[in-house]
């Protein structure tokens, strides 16, 4: 299972190449809200971004468009901005016409905001390379997350559907254990997140013991 970091922080993305467990990265409006950007220097910095990736990583790039037109007029602009780029478009009408559009060109899409079963459906017949189901946005209303992503790889694999699932909006490392068992393809989630998998209690006390003991006899 990939790993895939939900972040437009530059910093944050070398911390993670430098843990060596980064597969791609994500970012979506809010999160490129969060970053000492102007409008105009927006696009410069998705080209940072994906100056960072190795050759197998890529970059969901999100439009902000909300029409047909529009989705792909930005869609393909983001496209050409760097080959590491992937389109990120929200589960809408428009947005399934502008993800078939966008296929038929070979250009990779990622569906975002995908809440239900039949959404996915849509996402992949439409052509979408990922498809981006939120985990903990559903569990915030009290509906299983990981239920949902279950029934998705479930119906992908009967199918034999070649969209590939990339968990999101996860909150915590049982998240990421539990997409692991599922088999899905990736999971996105906050770098924190991830370095949480590195932490138990016995870990720490095994290691303090270890050292105790070698200090107390050298």
């Amino acid at each position: 299972m990939k790993f895939f970091i939900d972040t437009a922080n530059l910093e944050e993305i070398k911390k993670a190449k430098a843990l060596g467990i980064l597969d791609g990265v994500t970012t979506n409006p809010s999160l490129i809200s969060k970053e000492s950007l102007d409008k105009e220097s927006i696009m410069d910095h998705y080209i940072s971004i994906c100056n960072l990736l190795e050759d197998e990583e890529d970059l969901s790039a999100e439009i902000i468009s909300t029409n047909y037109v529009d989705m792909i007029q930005e869609g393909e602009k983001l496209s050409l901005l760097h080959p590491k780029i992937v389109v990120k478009i929200p589960m809408c009408e428009d947005g399934i016409k502008a993800i078939k559009f966008l296929s038929k060109k070979n250009i990779k899409t990622n569906c975002t905001l995908v809440f239900s079963i039949g959404q996915a459906i849509l996402a992949a017949k439409s052509g979408s390379y990922y498809v981006s189901p939120f985990v903990g946005r559903l569990d915030d209303i009290s509906h299983n997350g990981l239920s949902l992503i279950k029934d998705i790889k479930m119906i992908y694999d009967n199918f034999h559907l070649k969209t590939n699932i990339l968990a999101a909006s996860i909150r915590h490392p049982l998240h990421i254990t539990e997409c692991a068992k599922i088999g899905i393809h990736a999971i996105t989630s906050p770098l924190n997140v991830i370095c949480n998998l590195i932490q138990h209690p016995l870990t720490n006390i095994g290691l303090d013991k270890f050292l105790k003991d070698y200090k107390n006899k050298f």
